[in-house]
């Protein structure tokens, strides 16, 4: 009979006690592990997960500054900063941008055209920045969007300020605009180490005063935590553990005071309407600039909002080219406007005399050759000395005067007047102008027998036609120097800046280039010289019924050349071949407050612009105009404009 074994409650029972006291004494373990786990987190660490919990739930908003106002000398806004709600995307919230941008202009929000622009824009940007993707929305926009914001994580509107120039076009050449940032902006902010500066920021300055000052108009912007949900959309604060959000207050911009004085500009727009042309005034004590006028112009507030390629494509295709700026890039013959420079630099260098006379047949010959530079009055003048060559505008004798100078002599005397260079005027884009000698004809051309200055060359540079060419602002510049008997100061927009908060106010002093060395002997005989054009010479038609005294000089430049033996047909042209029209002026010719330069392009002759350059004198001087109304130019059948002819010469 075998053994039958029986269960052992006993062991059974020690073996479980032994496997609970082993359990019991891992649970205490992973218990205090536990409790310990949680004093680090909660207590020893508490302030550093505190922090990384409340940037889940905290978004840093930036606070664009405010942008510096521009005004004129009399304290006229002439730009200013208005409220606008814009669309913004956040790249990092959004799960699809493609998707998403295309989806916008499904619902009509944005312009199927500005994709590509809007995309590579959203692209250059860090995936956290708030980057504006739609400037001043419409109400019907708005209202567009809200409907449809629930399809539209990391898209949100946003009010900001936004430019505004409450004149539209007037000055806009001088102003300049501001648009949204592109692509080339941030490489630019990028590499000048200025883009973390511009997060919030929506516009930047892309020409004139606005683009050139744009560091000082621009200020410093703030920001501030906000709390979000996790649709990272703005949510109100609630509770007692609402973190303590801060807030870094931005640091506006500083206004800008120019030494533009708005009426006189106004009186300047108003007439070249309907004209191509430029007016430039200078006060030639200083060097600031009265009024700088380019037309045609066009309205700055588009290019807040954002332009279609339709609309920026009527700009740059217009034959007028409304986008340049002629005052400091539009680049001509002047003409007769040089002569009385000319005529300093001839005494100056002891090459003629103020009483030296010249025979005036109505064309000049050089010695050994059968070519004639003809004089534009075919008559001629007869005999003249140099206030009379002045006051009448004589070639012939003006033509003597050049040869006998010499292209090297000539070219470096009218050097010293800024032509040929650059004046350095405080916006940017501006061109140089061509002040010829021999040295620049060989680097200019690549034919060795185009190398070769030649006599009549000289000739012609002596009455401001052939290679010579200036700027508007580089004419105005000569003149003031003119007005000044040699003083010559940096022409400038800006004249001081002011703190918006406390209105402190910076000045900026005047900057004198060079003085042209000329005895005031000579300075005075061409100054009279320049009176006489206004007292029965070629400009006396504008002086008539002043109440103070000008001088002035009338220029026309010839678009193209006529032949030695044709003749010039005004009535077989096209208009824009037609000869343009210059007149420059000081005012009063004893004490002069006010240089000025007119252009109108294919004016013909200088009569045209010598009407408008006496409105602007009389109001910068007089607060007021005294002359009749400028005629209107006239339409002809063609679609050309011409301009009606003025009393007067040349």
């Amino acid at each position: 009979m075998g053994t039958v074994r029986i269960k052992d409650h006993w062991g059974e029972q020690r073996l479980f006690e032994q496997r609970a006291v082993v359990a019991s004494v891992l649970i205490a373990l992973l218990t205090f592990v536990l409790i310990g786990r949680l004093v680090v987190l909660q207590v020893m660490r508490y302030d550093y997960y505190a922090d990384l919990s409340q940037g889940n739930r905290v978004r840093v908003e930036p606070l664009p500054a405010q942008r510096g106002l521009i005004l004129d000398r009399n304290g006229t806004v002439l730009t200013e900063n208005r409220p606008a709600f814009q669309l913004e995307l956040v790249r990092e919230r959004v799960p699809n941008v493609e998707a998403t941008l295309k989806r916008l202009i499904e619902i009509g929000v944005l312009e199927a055209d500005d994709l590509e622009e809007v995309t590579k824009l959203v692209r250059s940007r860090r995936s956290f920045e708030s980057v504006p993707i739609r400037l001043r929305l419409t109400d019907e926009e708005i209202a567009r969007f809200a409907v449809h914001r629930f399809e539209f994580p990391g898209v949100d509107i946003a009010t900001r300020l936004t430019r505004f120039y409450p004149h539209g076009e007037h000055a806009v050449h001088a102003l300049g605009y501001v648009a949204a940032i592109s692509e080339g902006d941030v490489k630019k902010l990028e590499k000048d180490q200025q883009l973390a500066n511009y997060a919030g920021t929506t516009l930047i300055g892309k020409l004139g005063l606005e683009q050139a000052f744009e560091k000082e108009l621009h200020g410093i912007d703030g920001s501030r935590q906000i709390l979000v949900n996790a649709a990272g959309r703005s949510v109100q604060q609630q509770g007692t553990l609402t973190p303590d959000l801060q807030e870094i207050k931005p640091q506006p911009g500083r206004d800008i005071i120019t030494g533009i004085d708005f009426p006189t500009q106004l009186v300047a727009e108003q007439g070249l309407i309907g004209r191509r042309g430029s007016v430039v005034a200078i006060d030639p004590s200083n060097g600031d600039v009265i009024a700088m006028v380019s037309t045609p112009g066009f309205d700055p507030n588009p290019f807040g909002r954002g332009l279609t390629i339709k609309e920026y494509a009527a700009l740059r295709d217009n034959i007028d080219v409304p986008l340049l700026n002629r005052a400091i890039r539009g680049e001509y013959p002047p003409g007769s406007t040089v002569k009385p420079a000319i005529a300093i630099g001839g005494l100056a260098y002891g090459i003629t005399t103020p009483q030296h006379t010249k025979v005036c047949p109505g064309f000049f010959r050089l010695p050994g050759s059968s070519h004639r530079f003809r004089d534009w009055r075919p008559a001629g003048h007869g005999v003249v000395n140099m206030q009379a060559a002045i006051a009448h505008s004589c070639d012939v004798y003006f033509y003597d005067l050049a040869a006998n100078m010499g292209v090297d002599k000539l070219s470096a005397w009218l050097g010293h007047f800024g032509l040929g260079q650059p004046t350095h005027i405080d916006i940017g884009g501006e061109r140089r102008g061509i002040n010829p000698n021999p040295e620049w004809k060989r680097t200019r051309f690549k034919r060795r027998e185009d190398q070769v200055w030649f006599p009549g060359e000289t000739v012609s540079f002596g009455i401001g036609q052939g290679y010579l060419v200036v700027t508007p602002v580089q004419l105005a510049h000569m003149t003031s120097i003119l007005a000044t008997r040699g003083k010559s100061y940096q022409p400038r927009l800006v004249t001081a800046l002011r703190e918006q908060g406390t209105g402190k106010i910076e000045k900026i002093e005047p900057k004198l280039i060079e003085t042209v060395e000329a005895s005031p002997e000579h300075w005075q005989v061409t100054i009279d010289g320049m009176v006489l054009v206004m007292n029965g010479g070629t400009g006396r038609s504008s002086q008539r019924g002043a109440e103070y005294q000008i001088a002035g000089k009338t220029g026309t430049a010839q678009v193209f050349t006529v032949g030695q033996n044709e003749k010039y047909n005004e009535a077989q042209l096209d208009e824009r071949l037609h000869d343009h029209g210059w007149f420059i002026a000081f005012a009063p010719a004893e004490a002069p407050k006010i240089a000025v330069a007119v252009l109108i392009e294919n004016g013909k002759h200088g009569t045209a612009a010598a009407v408008i350059a006496r409105r602007v004198l009389d109001q910068y001087i007089l607060g007021r105009t005294t002359t009749p109304e400028i005629p209107p130019p006239v339409k002809t059948a063609a679609g050309t404009v011409v301009v009606p002819d003025a009393a007067g010469d040349e």
